[in-house]
């Protein structure tokens, strides 16, 4: 790996990471457990679309990684983890099929993938099927947060076209 990628890799790992320790500062904005506006995803999603799969990918679990070293709870890795892989899987498949405008899409079918992934985590851990019951109340909210995270990422990676090109290629 060449400097200018190691550089790219560790400057959206920051600014994802920075996302998250900021958002981590805001007061829960309903009373349900874990429920965040993922805003380390509009990073991911930028990422994706603008350079790789391959760098989205390895932002996803630097930051992954780094915001449990960093939020001092490894117990939460295993779900943020199987979340983050569903996403980005879906994340990666759909930038097949949406355009740059279509990115709301990308962040919706995202959110939505990745509390499905964190309640799967959740089962494994547990063995307890009635974790599941709490998945209908993410899904909804999925759609919220999604929809903010993927239009974000869409505004950056449109209004800053010609700068995008200039710093990352």
């Amino acid at each position: 790996m060449n400097a200018k990628k190691v550089t790219t890799l560790g400057l959206l790992t920051g600014v994802a990471l920075i996302l998250f320790i900021v958002e981590a500062q805001i007061p829960a904005l309903v009373p349900i457990p874990g429920v965040k506006l993922g805003l380390a995803n509009i990073v991911t999603v930028f990422t994706v679309f603008l350079l790789s799969a391959k760098t989205g990918c390895a932002v996803l679990f630097c930051r992954v990684f780094l915001g449990a070293v960093f939020a001092g709870n490894f117990s939460t890795i295993f779900y943020s983890a199987a979340g983050g892989l569903l996403a980005i899987a879906v994340t990666i498949g759909l930038k097949r099929v949406v355009t740059k405008k279509q990115l709301w899409v990308a962040g919706i079918l995202g959110a939505i993938a990745h509390s499905i992934g964190q309640m799967l985590a959740a089962l494994l851990l547990t063995g307890v099927p009635a974790v599941l019951l709490y998945l209908p109340f993410m899904v909804i909210i999925s759609i919220f947060t999604g929809t903010f995270t993927g239009l974000t990422a869409q505004i950056l990676l449109n209004r800053g076209d010609k700068l995008w090109k200039t710093i990352f290629k």
